[in-house]
């Protein structure tokens, strides 16, 4: 996911994104430990997308960020 999507995106479809990247990185450790993982970089990319959702989030919460017209 690039990081102009995830600007774009407003509260609650961030929190939304978040519970999907959860639930992926879930299936993809699930999947890598049983070894039916066919690609290791989608666990990394995953992680790095649920970070990236996480610090947007956060900014929300501080107050660093001002919702737009959008978001209101």
């Amino acid at each position: 996911m690039k990081k102009s999507v995830i600007n774009e995106m407003t509260g609650p479809e961030l929190r939304r994104s978040e519970n999907e990247l959860r639930e992926e990185l879930f299936r993809l450790r699930f999947q890598h430990h049983t070894g039916q993982l066919a690609s290791p970089t989608k666990l990394r990319t995953t992680r790095r997308d649920l970070a990236r959702v996480l610090t947007r989030i956060r900014a929300f919460e501080l107050g660093d960020i001002q919702p737009t017209a959008k978001e209101s």
